[in-house]
């Protein structure tokens, strides 16, 4: 009986269509997406202009892979969460689509794959970068600060602040200072980004004993964190004008005055009592995210210098 039940259940979970889109799922195509759109960027600021499209294409590559690695792993090592939060139930390895040991080979071949790759095409700087962010994330996030402290996503959200960082370094072999303000840029902007969506799914985040900030603090004290995060986050984008030009700067300084308002909008609606929409701040930041980076990337295309500062 229980053969004859199971039977279909295995052959369908094996048929390659349905494999290939849960291995895509494991990797978080829609975070990697994110990444990336901050690594375009970074290179062609390093290169003040255009760089090579090869060294784009291949460094993206390697950063598909160092990023999809690190979201495997984290799959894996968050399974038991994932299986009571309803808004990661569909997930691979909640669904078992994908074993928890095929999605760990999997993690670590597409890691080693990262590094062997970003080694041969860019240079053993990117290539140890990307590495050092997959067992940071890993490591350092998912295993020790996720389940411990409700700063989790400030410290462990430097993994995701490291693309910028491997972009510059594939185009110039070396980190030079705004790689670290874009480093900064992104540091500050992952707590508005993740509170927010963490104010909406708070009781999933509950459920699953993750002591993300909303759960753990009052709204009000998580409204103002926002509010001070994206204060910081603007002026950290301001940093890099000396580098850039007066395209990026107007850009950056209207997408971040939308920002503030936005924040400060949800701020004042938490202190009144009022239900808020900490989803519309959500979507926002990614917009914003957009704006800035493509700012950046055509002022540096264009080579439109404020100051002309050099790196």
């Amino acid at each position: 009986m229980t053969t004859v039940v199971d039977a279909p259940r295995t052959q369908r979970a094996r048929r390659p269509a349905e494999l290939l889109k849960a291995y895509a799922g494991l990797i978080k195509p829609r975070v990697i997406e994110l990444l990336l759109v901050t690594t375009i960027p970074a290179m062609l600021l390093a290169a003040r202009g255009i760089p090579s499209p090869w060294l784009v294409i291949v460094t993206l590559i390697g950063g598909t892979m160092a990023a999809g690695s690190a979201n495997a792993l984290n799959c894996v090592a968050d399974a038991d969460i994932d299986q009571v939060m309803k808004r990661t139930r569909a997930r691979p390895l909640v669904r078992h689509t994908v074993s928890n040991r095929h999605a760990l080979i999997f993690g670590i071949v597409l890691g080693v794959a990262s590094f062997g790759w970003l080694w041969a095409t860019t240079n053993l700087l990117a290539a140890s970068l990307a590495v050092g962010t997959i067992l940071f994330y890993v490591f350092v996030y998912t295993l020790v600060l996720k389940r411990r402290t409700a700063q989790n996503i400030v410290w462990g959200g430097a993994a995701g602040c490291m693309p910028v960082v491997i972009g510059w370094a594939g185009v110039t072999g070396r980190v030079d200072w705004p790689a670290l303000v874009m480093f900064g840029v992104i540091f500050f902007w992952t707590p508005p980004h993740t509170w927010s969506l963490a104010m909406k799914y708070k009781d999933d985040y509950e459920r699953a004993g993750v002591p993300m900030l909303p759960v753990v603090a009052e709204p009000t004290y998580v409204s103002r964190q926002i509010l001070i995060y994206t204060w910081l986050m603007v002026a950290w984008t301001l940093l890099l004008v000396p580098a850039t030009g007066w395209l990026y700067a107007a850009f950056a300084a209207l997408a971040g005055a939308w920002f503030i308002l936005l924040a400060h909008r949800l701020h004042a609606a938490t202190k009144r009592g009022e239900k808020t929409k900490p989803m519309k701040l959500f979507h926002m930041s990614n917009t914003y995210l957009m704006i800035v980076c493509v700012a950046l990337a055509v002022d540096s295309a264009l080579s439109l210098p404020v100051f002309g500062w050099p790196f």
